[in-house]
């Protein structure tokens, strides 16, 4: 059973487990992690699509976000949390970021009055429509990199986790 341990200032990390001591070197994790393999993926993708909008002042975070509130606006904040699956606090600060910016406007619900809903304001429609292509030539320069089979692949990982 683990007691503790923290990294020293080699990186190393002494853990006591079953009154034996052993010593754990973070050299030995490496890209074999399969959750080190995907948060490597996910940084070196996002960062083709985040160059590829920032001109247009966004990342792709907000871009997606932008997307899914078009997709169903007007949306409240609750089932914008769950269509993006974040929780109610991280998805009201991400749409305040762009609200910010003057892409969204967010008001009180017409069934409910206590409910947040927001929508695209006309500078977050224009936006959107520039930002598009940019989306899609980085979907087909990743499509032409690592090929459809791949990103097959990377869609049933999705699915199965």
């Amino acid at each position: 059973m683990f007691k503790g341990g923290a990294p020293d200032a080699g990186g190393q990390c002494t853990a006591r487990m079953d009154k034996r001591t052993t010593r754990v070197y973070t050299r030995f994790m490496s890209t074999s992690c399969h959750c080190n393999l995907l948060r490597l993926a996910t940084r070196k993708v996002s960062a083709r699509y985040d160059a590829a909008l920032a001109p247009l002042g966004i990342n792709i975070a907000q871009y997606s976000l932008l997307r899914k509130i078009e997709r169903h606006q007007p949306v409240s904040l609750t089932a914008l949390g769950k269509l993006t699956e974040l929780d109610r606090s991280t998805i009201g600060r991400n749409v305040r970021v762009v609200e910010r910016l003057g892409l969204v406007a967010t008001s009180r619900g017409e069934d409910d009055q206590r409910e947040a809903v927001v929508a695209l304001t006309p500078a977050g429609g224009e936006l959107l429509a520039q930002a598009v292509p940019r989306w899609q030539e980085c979907q087909a320069e990743l499509e032409a990199k690592v090929g459809t089979a791949s990103l097959d692949a990377l869609s049933q990982i999705v699915a199965a986790v």
